[in-house]
């Protein structure tokens, strides 16, 4: 089984020594496990990070046994926010999301363009929204969409339009700019009620 493909770095673990289990989602083959040999030597180990984009080269035996990686880097996203600690915290935790959400050997190309797409989000200035709506988006392409425009009902607040979602036992408040897809700057403590939403809506 062999073939040639690019992706992602979603995350490794050390294997031995020397090697370590390097997992991607990749173009045309999904996710996918496999070993790299060398990469704790000084040609790999100082690009071979999460989120890294990567020309591979995959060899197994047969389908059922764990194959080997050859890596050449294609575009080294990750060092550019070694200095910012929340987007490179948000890098680690949106190839997490890929590594936990998505199926082994399925192709799904739109998963693999929303990685491009992630990358160009943490260059604007008003990444931590974009970045909600990438989450959401993610969960569609999935097959859990969280349509919060359908679901969502709505009431006056002190002058104000409050949209909200309730059950039987719960009454949940949603930000304003998750349902009406606001353009507009929305408040830091605004942004984390919305990122805790789709949080809680992931862990069920």
């Amino acid at each position: 089984m062999n073939w040639d493909d690019e992706g992602y770095l979603l995350h490794k673990n050390r294997y031995n020594e020397n090697s370590v289990i390097a997992e991607f989602f990749t173009k045309s083959h999904g996710k996918c496990s496999g070993i790299i040999f060398g990469a704790t030597s000084k040609k790999l180990k100082n690009y071979l990070l999460v989120g890294n984009k990567f020309h591979i080269s995959y060899n197994a035996k047969s389908e059922d046994k764990l194959g080997y990686f050859k890596v050449e880097i294609i575009k080294a996203n990750t060092p550019f926010y070694f200095e910012n600690k929340k987007k490179l915290l948000n890098i680690i935790c949106a190839m997490y999301l890929i590594k936990i959400l998505t199926v082994e050997y399925q192709k799904n190309i739109k998963i693999f363009d929303s990685l491009n797409d992630f990358f160009l989000i943490l260059k604007n200035s008003d990444w931590v929204k974009n970045y909600i709506f990438w989450e959401l988006n993610l969960l569609r392409l999935i097959g859990f969409e969280l349509n919060l425009k359908k679901i969502a009902k709505s009431e006056i607040i002190n002058n104000e339009k409050k949209y909200f979602v309730e059950s039987m036992n719960e009454k949940k408040y949603i930000p304003n700019f998750l349902v009406d897809n606001d353009s507009g700057e929305v408040e830091n403590k605004t942004l984390l009620k919305g990122l805790k939403l789709v949080g809680d809506y992931l862990e069920k």
